[in-house]
């Protein structure tokens, strides 16, 4: 079961593939997302802040300006009164509770011992000892006031009710002290209006940041549908390559088995049926002769023996041909030694072979790749080139294996303009499947065809069984 659930998540080649080319999109979107929001926000608090600092700063502003109004009414009865005027007093008090401003502004006073004195819009609170007075989140009112107050003055934010509405807001005050009398004057303004223009502000950067990453994921997702429709036609673009390239290889295979197969009846005609023939004409012609007892009949049977032997010879030099038997049993170098040999036995033509011992032999699909190849090429001397002599060499380097094949003729000089033939292809496309290099050099001193097969395609020495070390077999490729 485990085994069926694991080949239905396999992954085709195509889909891998495009895994490929989104995964690092993806992740780089993500990437890009989290830091474009991250710094969005951060900018985005950072200048709210900034708001909300300037707004408070303007209300302290205004609030020293109430102050310094409060303290002009009163300067001259203060400043000119004793610390035990009661009437003096009096008369402050009565001129700060008249002063009131906008919807909720007034003016306040605290005995240093927490007893209200002006609240003209909170009367409940005057003549009352309000110490240990906290709002809502426990921040001390009164005795933080007082102690402002005590130090020469400054600034205090708590929440309070609002005397318009009774709803609780946040509060901003600035309190002075009235040191000769030992009271806390101090007026406050609400900043309800300050926080929920701040509110707002930072709600609209949260929908601007989603809209931001809204477009991200958009960008990003016609990016993908970019990439997986570019991806389709590219499929099925290679597709159609490689169905007519499959369909021209499937011909050409085609022509070259119909090739081989024309190739091996005209052998078959041309040598083992005509040496049948003549071994059956002969075998006839002793038969009568013995019948009659004719004394000649044996030089009829030594007739038809001597050409059994000729068509055994045909028929292993065909089979040879087809798949020589010594490139099994004894390697590639004895292989390519005997059909350089029996090429130039068949065609007149000077032959030289060079070899050396490799250290690593060569595997099995590098040694018939290369024989094939060393096929095509005396095939294309034979039929084209006009060469009277021909070299072959095979030998080992770092990178691996090299065979080079030079002819001092005119085959490719003759056919240079024309497209590759079928055996210059068959060439390129085994040492392709090795994943080696051909080069096929022309000049008028003749053709050199150079097959590179890499360093993968040599198996490593055999080990001494003995020793363990590592020797090399005195055997050619």
């Amino acid at each position: 079961m485990l085994n069926r659930i694991r080949t239905g998540f396999k992954l085709t080649y195509g889909q891998k593939i495009f895994l490929l080319a989104t995964l690092p999109l993806v992740l780089a979107v993500a990437a890009i997302s989290f830091v474009v929001t991250n710094q969005s926000r951060q900018l985005a608090e950072t200048e709210i802040q900034e708001l909300e600092t300037q707004l408070i700063e303007a209300k302290r502003a205004e609030l020293k300006n109430y102050i310094n109004l409060a303290r002009t009414a009163i300067g001259p009865i203060y400043g000119n009164a004793a610390p035990d005027d009661e009437t003096a007093k009096l008369q402050v008090t009565q001129i700060l509770s008249a002063m009131l401003y906008g919807q909720d502004g007034f003016f306040f006073v605290y005995k240093y011992d927490g007893t209200n004195l002006v609240s003209p819009r909170q009367t409940y609170l005057i003549n009352k000892n309000w110490r240990g007075l906290a709002d809502a989140n426990s921040v001390p009112v009164v005795d933080q006031i007082i102690e402002t107050a005590r130090s020469g003055g400054g600034y205090h934010t708590y929440d309070w009710p609002k005397p318009s509405s009774n709803e609780t807001a946040r509060m901003v005050t600035y309190v002075i002290g009235m040191q000769d009398w030992k009271w806390a004057l101090g007026t406050g303004i609400f900043i309800d209006d300050v926080l929920e223009t701040v509110a707002t502000a930072r709600a609209d950067t949260q929908t601007r940041v989603r809209q931001t990453f809204v477009y991200i994921i958009l960008i990003t997702m016609i990016a993908l549908m970019g990439v997986f429709v570019t991806g389709l036609l590219l499929n099925l673009r290679e597709r159609r390559l490689a169905d007519a390239k499959l369909k021209a290889l499937t011909e050409r295979i085609f022509d070259t088995q119909e090739e081989e197969r024309g190739r091996v009846a005209r052998e078959l005609h041309d040598s083992i049926s005509q040496l049948l023939v003549g071994i059956r004409y002969a075998l006839e012609l002793a038969r009568r002769r013995v019948s009659k007892g004719d004394a000649r009949a044996a030089d009829d049977l030594n007739r038809g023996i001597t050409g059994l032997s000729e068509a055994i010879h045909e028929v292993r030099r065909i089979s040879a041909d087809l798949r020589p038997g010594v490139l099994d049993d004894l390697g590639l170098g004895p292989a390519l030694q005997s059909l350089i040999k029996d090429f130039g036995e068949r065609t007149g033509v000077k032959t030289t072979f060079k070899t050396v011992v490799f250290r690593n032999r060569l595997d099995k699909d590098a040694k018939i790749a290369l024989y094939r190849i060393a096929q095509e090429a005396l095939t294309n001397i034979e039929r084209h080139a006009e060469a009277s002599s021909v070299s072959v060499e095979i030998f080992g380097h770092r990178k691996g294996a090299t065979m080079r094949i030079q002819d001092d003729g005119r085959g490719l000089l003759a056919t240079r303009d024309q497209q590759p033939g079928l055996g210059l292809r068959n060439m390129q496309e085994r040492i392709d499947q090795l994943d080696g290099t051909l080069r096929v050099l022309g000049s008028e001193e003749g053709t050199m065809i150079e097959a590179s097969v890499p360093l993968s395609h040599l198996l490593p020495p055999e080990a001494d069984a003995q020793t363990g070390k590592q020797t090399t077999k005195r055997k050619t490729a």
